[in-house]
């Protein structure tokens, strides 16, 4: 059982830092421990906190509860919305302190540095191999197993890969996932 007192908050046993709130500091527990206590009960996928999970529920209900007030597209994700409402503006934020690269979107910037430190943060339980990349990761964790994650509600076809799956929507809905700058500026 964990103690604390007005004096002493909660603190972690394995870092030290300390948390006036234990829902906090049961989910950084979980970043050491790597207690993963809440699964999706449609693909297994594990998370350490219970928002996660509910966030993660979205990618197999189709839910986009965020919509940009310019354009009118749907996300997911609020981190979403907020790093796409930067296209709008042309605002790029997040500058490799390396090269100089800037980028809208803080997510494609982390992925972007891994290319000056080498880091392969993702790691296959199955065989060990590394990746830098979480789209490679998930694609070369499709090679153990036959089952498929991702799966369209219109017709029924199933994917391993959220992004040919996310791809695949377009057919149904018409949309084009991914719009070439270049080709627009040349019609």
């Amino acid at each position: 059982m964990v103690m604390h007192s007005e004096d002493e908050p909660y603190k972690c046993k394995f870092c030290g830092k300390a948390f006036d709130n234990l829902h906090l500091y049961l989910t950084h527990e979980r970043t050491h421990t790597g207690e993963k206590p809440y699964e999706c009960n449609k693909c297994g996928k594990a998370f350490s906190c219970s928002s996660s999970i509910r966030k993660h529920a979205r990618i197999h209900t189709g839910e986009k509860p965020y919509i940009c007030k310019q354009c009118g597209k749907a996300f997911r994700y609020s981190s979403s919305i907020r790093n796409h409402e930067n296209t709008h503006t042309g605002e790029k934020p997040c500058e490799c302190k390396q090269c100089g690269k800037a980028f809208s979107y803080s997510s494609y910037f982390r992925i972007h540095e891994r290319i000056h430190t080498g880091e392969q943060v993702y790691k296959c339980k199955e065989c060990g191999k590394t990746f830098t990349y979480p789209s490679a990761f998930h694609k070369h964790k499709s090679t153990h197993t036959s089952q498929k994650l991702y799966e369209c509600k219109e017709c029924g076809k199933a994917f391993d890969c959220f992004s040919s799956f996310h791809s695949h929507e377009g057919v149904h809905t018409g949309e084009k996932p991914y719009e070439c700058r270049t080709w627009k500026s040349l019609q």
